[in-house]
């Protein structure tokens, strides 16, 4: 059976081509993520970097290692989904040959080594393809961190040649496991009924699919209802959790989801003969239009989700500051002429943050982590206790900031999440000297990115280092004072740039979205390309086998452009079904925020995103579905009607 795989495989190579090219692709984006994930652990830094810059750069490299373990795992879901659903539509596209094999006596067992005999060759030759893709895959990798800002134009990837035997095992593995639920159902379909094309063999909505598509959705449904009652970081990780399992569940169903919603394109049928021949094969061509929607449904919906969250905790992020923030203006200077702004006409209370170019060496004192040390570079902001209550109807959870005096230091909303607890003891090193400090208060996390991880005293930092660093200052205006006015007032200074509140918390709230969409695109940019590859894939596939259908439409009556016509419009319908779907999970993924306590006003609806990813879409299926077509229409008519595919 070995050998009738290998004979199989290069007989029928363009057969297998596309399932091939599924697996060059997933072993490519997989060696690249890890070799682009090890450059990333060793962070290049300038010789002269001051200690924010050196924290900095170790936060990005941090955060790009933990991004590219994402991309990993993600290439790595997609590529099994992707090699599963195409390795299926193969296998059925050969149900006669397997069943003629039973038929002539081959058994059960020998069927199933046949077919994970080509999954074998499937996954080696796919491994070998991978591991060259996977060469200008990392480059292209590595263009996106630096292109986006996310690690410095210096940063490189880091070859390793023990990841190529990693590459072979990902490849091999991902085929075979891909392959599994195709080749049992193989062998489990009776010879007579695979020959005729009835019972067994054209059910396609098999037990297993039934069981794992509904176990999916009925997951889905049960964590949109906990969505409602979760924290807001909670229904977050319920919402990336809804995204997969909802489109995992779809994709699953799509063999009886997509022809149940091609009902819904039956006003559509009133445009000519040739709408209602393509809404009755996209009916009839069950698993045709579910290998082509289901890598449609998982993209938008992957796509659309996770950037909606995104966006979503952004924003909440910004409604977050805003509402922690008592007064009307915050004004940008350094530390030095920051203390001009109390002294204008009209201003009733003002306190300056500047952010402190030191670092921090935290000992912690209590708990299970006593003795453990961390070393923080970034986030350390100098402030004055009394002014900074005045302003911020933030307060500690534990401890009081009118303790911030002396040798004190308050643990901010940025390492509350880093159990450090008041009694703690801190080393700032200041450049020239080092001075102990003891935490003596614990601020409450935040739902801002990079928030404040430190609150020192203003007497920390000297003269010189308060000229040099960056001071934001938020301005509570007196009563019976015209903000406008006082407004003014502050621009007269001409110390930096004057911002309302609400202005200052959107411009945050549009960096972070700004960094949000790069690392959108280095986590999904390259998986967005696989995944269309496989819409492609499969509708070629799709396409290739119906050249007899198409001979026998065009013996009936219709020319060689309506045949092209009608079936654009059956693969514009499938694309409409699988994008919407897409967007109906990611949807249901944003449902607890929708009806959550903010409702609209934390909610982010990429609407560009969806724009784009719909015109692509359409875009996609028309020029594929028109080449192919025209290709497998190029024969004569009668040269094909009596042949079996």
């Amino acid at each position: 059976m070995w050998r009738m795989s290998w004979s199989t495989f290069r007989e029928r190579w363009t057969l297998f081509a596309g399932a091939l090219l599924t697996v060059v692709f997933g072993v490519g984006l997989l060696q690249a993520s890890i070799m682009v994930s090890l450059g990333a652990e060793h962070p290049r830094i300038p010789a002269g970097s001051t200690p924010g810059e050196t924290a900095r750069i170790k936060d990005a490299y941090e955060g790009a290692g933990s991004l590219l373990g994402m991309t990993a795992m993600l290439a790595c879901f997609l590529a099994v989904f992707i090699i599963g659903s195409t390795f299926a539509f193969t296998v059925a596209q050969r149900r006669a040959d397997l069943a003629l094999l039973r038929t002539l006596g081959a058994s059960r067992p020998q069927v199933v080594t046949l077919l994970f005999g080509e999954a074998l060759l499937l996954g080696l030759l796919g491994s070998a393809g991978g591991i060259l893709f996977g060469i200008p895959l990392m480059w292209a990798q590595a263009y996106l961190l630096t292109s986006n800002g996310i690690l410095p134009d210096s940063f490189a990837p880091h070859w390793d040649n023990g990841v190529l035997l990693g590459s072979v095992a990902a490849g091999v593995g991902m085929a075979l496991t891909g392959s599994i639920a195709a080749t049992l159902r193989a062998a489990r379909v009776r010879p007579l009924e695979a020959l005729r094309d009835i019972g067994g063999a054209a059910r396609i909505m098999t037990p297993g699919r039934w069981i794992w598509g509904v176990g999916m959705l009925a997951l889905s449904v049960a964590m949109v209802a906990m969505e409602g009652g979760a924290d807001f970081l909670g229904a977050m990780l319920i919402a990336m959790g809804v995204s997969f399992s909802g489109a995992i569940g779809l994709s699953a169903l799509s063999p009886l989801v997509v022809p149940l919603a091609g009902h819904l394109l039956r006003p559509f049928t009133r445009f000519g003969p040739l709408a209602e021949l393509a809404q009755a094969n996209l009916r009839d061509g069950k698993r045709r239009a579910a290998a082509t929607a289901a890598p449609m449904i998982v993209l938008t919906a992957l796509v659309v989700g996770l950037t909606a969250m995104l966006g979503t905790q952004a924003k909440a992020g910004g409604v977050d500051v805003k509402r922690k923030i008592v007064g009307e203006y915050v004004v940008t200077s350094n530390g030095v002429d920051a203390r001009r702004i109390a002294s204008v006409p009209g201003v009733a209370a003002s306190s300056t943050a500047v952010t402190a170019d030191i670092s921090l060496t935290v000992t912690e004192n209590n708990g299970t982590k006593r003795g453990y040390r961390k070393k923080v570079q970034a986030g350390i902001i100098a402030i004055d206790p009394a002014a900074y209550q005045a302003t911020h109807t933030s307060r500690p959870v534990s401890g009081s900031l009118d303790a911030l005096r002396g040798n004190a230091v308050v643990a901010g909303p940025g390492s509350a999440e880093d159990g450090v607890r008041r009694g703690s003891t801190a080393v700032a090193d200041l450049g020239d000297r080092k001075v102990r400090l003891k935490v003596v208060a614990r601020m409450p996390a935040t739902l801002e990115n990079n928030a404040d991880a430190f609150f020192v005293p203003n007497w920390l930092l000297s003269e010189d280092m308060l000229a040099k660093a960056e001071a934001e200052t938020t301005v509570k205006v007196a009563s019976g004072t015209s903000p406008a006015d006082v407004a003014n007032r502050l621009r007269d200074l001409r110390i930096g740039k004057v911002q309302t509140v609400s202005a200052w918390a959107d411009a945050r709230v549009g960096e972070q979205m700004k960094q949000n969409n790069s690392v959108m695109m280095v986590l999904m940019g390259l998986s967005a390309v696989y995944a269309i590859v496989a819409i492609i894939n499969a509708m070629v596939i799709a396409g290739t086998e119906r050249r007899r259908e198409f001979a026998v439409a065009r013996l009936t009556g219709l020319s060689r452009r309506q045949v092209v016509r009608s079936a654009l419009l059956e693969a514009s319908g499938v694309t409409l079904i699988g994008v919407g779907l897409g967007l109906v999970v990611a949807l249901a993924a944003l449902g607890g925020f929708l009806f959550g306590p903010d409702g609209l006003e934390v909610l982010s609806v990429p609407w560009t995103l969806i724009v784009l990813i719909v015109l692509g879409a359409f875009g996609i299926s028309t020029l594929t579905s028109t080449f192919t077509t025209r290709a497998a229409t190029r024969p004569a008519p009668v040269t094909l009607a009596a042949a079996r595919e």
